[in-house]
């Protein structure tokens, strides 16, 4: 509880998405102090294709959480299949990515989850608490502390105000939890954006222009108008925002039962999968330019854009909203820096932001955020006896680098063939739907060897 004045601790993670509360769950357990920061008061809703691969069902259970995720009421997604705009199908089995026993579950055996952020995120949260971490919700950052009194590294925590208490969290390591927006990080980068750490956090950082989300009540600077109950799309006029994601979760849509449906269009691609309640989420990627030309109207870029693929069109005829739209202007995909400057990591997509279309962002989150807690549990002991932070930057970077560097790439050639024109993204299915030994080596090489 905030009571002003200043509090101290090992670790400060800003940020309460799975890479965030992964990292929080994991350092309690051995023993950190841990203070963990979220704008938002959970349960709420986030924009995310809320596909949850096999291999994250270990990592559930690595974090005390498995019987709470199966339990959720989600949807179990056996299959993924991608289809091209002419309706050219090629199928990849959830099972493809469970071929590996890991941890406490056999994921051989296990499909995919969908289940909606909103649960998740909550599921994780509560089981950081009930460890003994400091859950800091609807609480805002309002700066970076460093150890000179100034504005030059290390980072020894950050400044918060919650309900009209301000006060200051100081911690030897401070990590960037806040996904795409990454608000900490640019902070000390020194990028002049309105998405800078000052007046805001949470797991997609804060509002502006990087790809964050405007949340109600707020104004993002330069937001273009979205209808349909959307929110925040940030303005994609700018040359760095070439894509815009939106999502809602809707009813009354067709498909198979247990199937998440990929449909590649002009300029982007969407995916569709159940989730709970009944309810199915729509995920998409369009490009800025078709947003502006459709008025920043979410549904009618669905209806015009995402529905030129033949098998969409035939998928969400029917399809009724039933949530608002979320909607976030995307800056880039890829790797970022991990360790902006001395006592600041980064985790999740304030790490690395990968392509959607592979299914693989929570399970990167996921393990991001243990792979951090495990580099800053070996180095508490030292960093607490007033060592240095080096050491812990380089088993980081190492460390990361061993474990996604592969992926990364090999999702960068993938990205390419997936906003390639028309007759290249129908040759590039036709060619993996004619051989399921070349679909299983392409699968497995977006996830860990």
């Amino acid at each position: 509880m905030l009571t002003g004045g200043t509090q101290d601790y090992d670790v400060i993670i800003v940020g309460g998405g799975p890479a965030g509360t992964s990292a929080a769950v994991h350092l309690a357990t051995r023993g950190a102090r841990v203070a963990l920061v979220e704008r938002e008061r959970f349960p709420r809703a986030k924009l995310c294709g809320e596909f949850i691969s096999p291999e994250c069902l270990a990592h559930f259970a690595r974090l005390g959480v498995l019987d709470e995720m199966t339990g959720a009421g989600g949807a179990r997604v056996g299959e993924t299949i991608f289809f091209a705009r002419s309706g050219r199908r090629v199928g990849v089995p959830s099972a493809w990515f469970g071929a590996e026993a890991t941890g406490d579950v056999d994921t051989a055996a296990a499909a995919a989850l969908g289940l909606s952020r909103a649960e998740m995120d909550q599921r994780l949260m509560l089981r950081a608490r009930a460890l003994g971490v400091e859950v800091l919700e609807e609480t805002q950052v309002t700066g970076l502390l460093f150890a000179d009194g100034g504005g030059r590294a290390p980072v020894c925590g950050v400044r918060v105000e919650r309900r009209g208490v301000e006060s200051e969290l100081r911690a030897g390591v401070t990590i960037d939890a806040t996904g795409r927006g990454r608000a900490l990080a640019r902070r000390v980068e020194g990028a002049a954006t309105s998405n800078s750490v000052n007046g805001a956090n949470g797991e997609s950082g804060a509002n502006g222009e990087n790809g964050a989300e405007a949340r109600n009540g707020e104004k993002a600077r330069n937001a273009a108008k979205v209808r349909n109950g959307a929110r925040g799309v940030a303005s994609p006029s700018s040359k760095r925002m070439p894509l815009v994601a939106f999502k809602a979760h809707l009813e009354n849509v067709g498909g198979d039962e247990g199937v998440c449906e990929i449909y590649f269009y002009r300029g982007g691609y969407g995916g569709l999968s159940r989730v709970e309640n009944g309810l199915s989420n729509l995920c998409f990627i369009v490009a800025a330019q078709d947003v502006r030309a459709r008025a920043s109207d979410a549904e009618r870029v669905m209806r015009e854009i995402v529905m030129s693929n033949a098998r969409a069109a035939e998928t969400l005829c029917g399809a009724r909203v039933r949530s608002e739209w979320l909607a976030v202007a995307l800056e880039s995909f890829g790797r970022r820096e991990l360790v902006p400057c001395e006592g600041l990591l980064t985790v999740g997509d304030a790490a690395s932001f990968i392509d959607p279309f592979t299914g693989s962002g929570m399970l990167m989150a996921l393990e991001s955020g243990e792979l951090a807690a495990a580099c800053v549990g070996r180095a508490l002991p030292t960093l607490r006896a007033g060592g240095m932070f080096a050491p812990l930057a380089e088993d980081y970077r190492a460390r990361y680098r061993e474990r996604f560097a592969a992926r990364l790439r090999v999702c960068s050639w993938l990205r390419r063939a997936a906003f390639a024109p028309r007759l290249a993204t129908e040759a590039g299915i036709f060619v993996l739907g004619a051989s399921e030994r070349v679909r299983r080596v392409v699968a497995r090489a977006t996830r860990h060897a």
